[in-house]
């Protein structure tokens, strides 16, 4: 699973509005502990819609904190 984290509340709620409107299957999640990020909201997707997931955001300047992967109990940064 990949998760996208916010400095802002509206940035996330943009973006759920957003990925929804493209028919991404997302979970809205609390952000965990180990991300520093302004926002208590974090966005959950598959890994295999990271490509559109990034398109939308660029296309549509969505701020975020960063796209991480939870990969062996560790939440790595992969992406702006």
């Amino acid at each position: 699973m990949m998760l996208i984290a916010f400095d802002s509340t509206q940035q996330a709620l943009r973006t759920e509005m957003l990925l929804e409107y493209a028919d991404i299957d997302i979970d809205i999640r609390p952000t965990p502990k180990e991300i520093t990020a302004g926002c208590a909201l974090s966005i959950e997707f598959p890994e295999e819609q990271l490509n559109t997931v990034q398109e939308i955001i660029e296309q549509e300047k969505v701020e975020i904190r960063g796209i991480y992967q939870y990969m062996d109990g560790v939440y790595r940064l992969v992406g702006h």
